[in-house]
Order: structure tokens, then sequence, then C-alpha cells
């Protein structure tokens, strides 16, 4: 039975959290946020037609999935949207807002926990027809059986945490001689982040592209694509830069992942939006790597170039509501390319910053979008993730959005605390960035020469504003010795 959504509570927080206040109240939906102690000063907060505090532990506050729906309740809301990270993958909360009969703005409960679980995901896929990676078929604790695994796939292989995500619990192992050290050190870090200690094998391809593609679907069977996403440009499995479309995918390539994608989405009956990732190596084989089924950071790239609201559509879709377009309806227009703004320091190993932002001076103009709950004046908590903001330009062709980025991103200035916006200025002037020729080792192979060109913006920025301030305040002296 369909049912309106009139009240959402936001279990997110940042720029997520403000993206969502958006499209509810685009929509005519209520609002409701909650925050931490650490972010009583979060934009989210001033912006939301209801905000709740949840004490303690500023990390645990957004994970605290009963206090979380007991709030919901109280305020009255019919629905939660979980966002990205924290429970937005989480199949106990699903399950526990439907137990509650509040509508869980995102997969079914069971959707979740099968994609969660690299290993079986990676099986139902294989039975779909879905091209997939020799590996392990079940979750692997034993180091032993684990060896046994590689040494019949072959070295090099790639060891990852089985219910983990995002890079986490990840080693690439070359030679059998390193294969002990790497996972147990894999599998500490897989129980530090996931609290579980299971992992997986499989067999390791050397920079490949990494492509994405983003399906949305209904409760009545239709299941659509948004086109692709080329991820490739990453630092340490970590996303640093994405982009619809990618600029030198083969045609033949693209037209088989969205058929594989849409036809397994289908088949096993998913509805909301999610992202299917691929791998493609250099002969153009293509093979599955794992499903996100929630909202992805990078979504504004897909919106760009398509001109549809996927938290909106979600929203819908989570009431019930069938798509109102087909999959003929959907045109591909230009290239967007998103930038993760992250307060880290690249000179002291990518560490994450924290601290008070002194002055901030965002892009703008035709083609350029700020998805950021930041502002001047406003301070970093040390508790979450590194990233506190996203840049994304638009542009009709590859070398007009490229000219874009290069542009907006000299706009950007950022003064209180180390980030990435130096290092991304230089990637953007890189020839074979331009040109669009990157793979999986793109940032970490030519990071040395990134680093250094970043240290000479950075030194060059420095000095303009030095000389400018010097220009203002000589102007003002002046002005005042003329009045008198």
């Amino acid at each position: 039975m369909n049912k309106k959504i009139s009240k959402v509570l936001i279990a997110n927080r940042g720029e997520i959290a403000l993206r969502i206040i958006r499209a509810c109240k685009e929509m005519g939906i209520s609002n409701v946020c909650i925050f931490s102690e650490a972010d009583i000063d979060g934009v989210w907060v001033r912006k939301a037609d209801e905000c709740y505090p949840i004490m303690g532990n500023p990390v645990q506050a957004y994970l605290n999935y009963e206090k979380i729906i007991s709030l919901a309740i109280k305020s009255n809301c019919d629905a939660i949207h979980p966002g990205y990270g924290f429970l937005s993958e989480s199949p106990e909360f699903a399950q526990a807002c439907e137990d509650k009969g509040i509508i869980f703005i995102g997969p079914k409960p069971e959707h979740i926990a099968l994609f969660g679980d690299k290993i079986a995901s990676k099986n139902a896929m294989k039975k779909i027809g879905v091209p997939i990676l020799g590996g392990t078929d079940e979750p692997i604790k034993d180091l032993e059986k684990a060896k046994e695994v590689a040494r019949e796939i072959g070295f090099p292989v790639i060891i990852k945490a089985a219910f983990g995500g995002g890079g986490r619990g990840m080693r690439i192992v070359d030679e059998e001689k390193d294969f002990e050290k790497l996972f147990q050190s894999a599998t500490e870090e897989s129980v530090k982040f996931f609290a579980k200690s299971e992992m997986f094998v499989e067999k390791y391809i050397k920079n490949p592209r990494h492509i994405e593609v983003q399906i949305i679907a209904d409760k009545y069977g239709n299941v659509i694509h948004l086109g692709e996403r080329d991820c490739s440009i990453q630092r340490r499995h970590q996303k640093v830069i994405e982009i619809a479309q990618s600029p030198r995918l083969n045609q033949k390539v693209r037209r088989e992942i969205f058929r594989v994608s849409t036809k397994a989405m289908f088949k096993l009956g998913y509805e909301s939006v999610g992202t299917i990732e691929f791998l493609v190596d250099k002969d153009d084989n293509i093979y599955f790597i794992e499903m996100n089924t929630r909202v992805q950071v990078e979504h504004p790239v897909t919106e760009l170039i398509t001109g549809l609201d996927i938290i909106q559509r979600m929203i819908r879709i989570a009431e019930g509501s069938e798509l109102k377009f087909m999959q003929e309806e959907i045109s591909f227009r230009g290239y967007a390319i998103e930038f993760r703004i992250n307060a880290e320091d690249p000179n002291k190993g990518f560490a994450p910053s924290s601290g008070k932002i002194e002055t901030y001076i965002t892009p703008g103009g035709p083609g350029v979008r700020m998805d950021s709950s930041v502002y001047t004046g406003y301070t970093i908590p040390p508790y979450y993730d590194s990233m506190i903001a996203k840049l994304i330009v638009w542009a009709l062709d590859w070398e007009g959005v490229v000219a874009k980025a290069r542009r907006a991103l000299d706009e950007f200035y950022l003064k209180g605390i180390p980030t990435n916006i130096a290092l991304h200025r230089a990637v953007v002037r890189d020839p074979d960035f331009i040109e669009g020729k990157f793979d999986t080792g793109y940032f970490d192979k030519k990071l040395a020469t990134f680093n250094l060109e970043a240290k000479h913006f950075f030194e060059e920025e420095n000095e303009k504003l030095e000389k400018m301030q010097k220009f203002i305040s000589t102007i003002k002296t002046h002005k005042l010795e003329v009045r008198h």
C-alpha cells in the first residue's frame, strides 16, 4: 500500500544532511535533524525544520538507531533517510524502522544484508550471469586456508574485509612471502572498523578502471540506469575525484555494463537507488566487485548530466510510487566532475586535520555546484570523515569541464586548516588527466609530482594574498590621510 511521506528524520550529518533537507523542502516534506554535542554549530542544524541532540559519544550519536527511531516516533516522522555512511547500510536499522511502522528510505533489509556480505553478493551476481573475479566462495578467518586460495588463483591477489567497504581492511599481495603479514593487518583493520574478522581473497587486477553504474528501481519491477561514473582516481582505494560520464570508456563496454546491471537488479527484485561497481581491465573485460545500497557521495555528477534529483527519487520510491520515466526518456548531456575537498594535510601523509576555518571563499558561476556544510568561523570536529565539501563542475564537453574545473579550483580559498584543494589544482593541469588517461594507479603514481606542484600553488597563492592585503592596507591608510 502506498503512503505519502509527510515528515522525514535525517539520520546523518554534514553536507548530506543539508542535501536531504533541501530535497525535502522542495517536495513540501517537513524534516527533522539530529546532531551530536560536537555538531551543535552545524549549518544543517540551523536549516532543519526541527532538530534534536543526541548526547554522549559524537560518533555513536549517529549510530544509536534505537534512540534515532525513538526520536522519529516522538517527532511524528513517518520516514527516515539514512544518507550515506553511519547506518545507511545497516539491515538491522532498516528492519527496526520497518518493525516500528516507519518508512526506511532505501532498499529492503534483505538486499542491504545481501550486498553487505561481499562473498554472498558475488555469488548471487555470478548466478545471474554477471562476471566476477576468481576468489573465495565464503568468508575466511583461517590464514592457511586463505593462503591456499591465493596460490590457486595466482598472485597478485587482494585481501578484503568480507563485511566492509570504503577501502578499509584491504591489502594487495604481490608475492606469497608477504601474504601472512598483510592478511593479519587487513584482519586487524576489519575488526577495528567493522567489528568483523572474516576476510575474502580474490584475483587482483593491476591498474584497472573503476566504473560504477547508478541504478534506480521501483517495486513494480521497473529498473533503469542513470549512466556510469568513472571513479578510477583514488588514493589507497579511497575515491578522490569522480566523473560522469567516463571520458574514455568503450561504447560496447558501456552498453554491456548497463545491460548486466539492470538485468541483475530486475532479477533480484531490488527497490530504491543503488550503485553497482565494476573493474574494467586493459582488455575491456568487466568484473563486478560490489554494490552500495545507498546514495553515493558522488551522486551529484549523475544529477548534473541527467537533470534528475536522486534524493527525491529515493523518497518517491519509498512512498511506493512508480517511476515516472523509462530508460529511453533518460538523456545524458555533457560531463561532470566532483572533487572531494578533504580536511587533511598532504605534507603529513594526508593526516586528517581539524580546527577553525578562518576564511572560506567558494567558487561559483555557470556549471559550478558546491555541496558543503562548512563556513567561515566553523570549527571542524576531529571525530568524523575528513571530507568537508564537494566541488562539482559541469560542461557540455570534456575540454570544457576540465577548463571549468581549473577556473573553479583557482577561485576556491580556504584558510585555517590544511586541505587538498591545491592538490586538485595540480591534477587538473596534468596532461594525462586532460586527455582522460587515468586508472586506479594514476593518483598514487603521480602523487610526488602533484605534491610538489600543490606546494608551489600554495606558496604562490599566499604571496598574492600578502601583496593584496598590503595594497588594501595602503589604500585605506591613504584615504585616512586625505580625509585628515
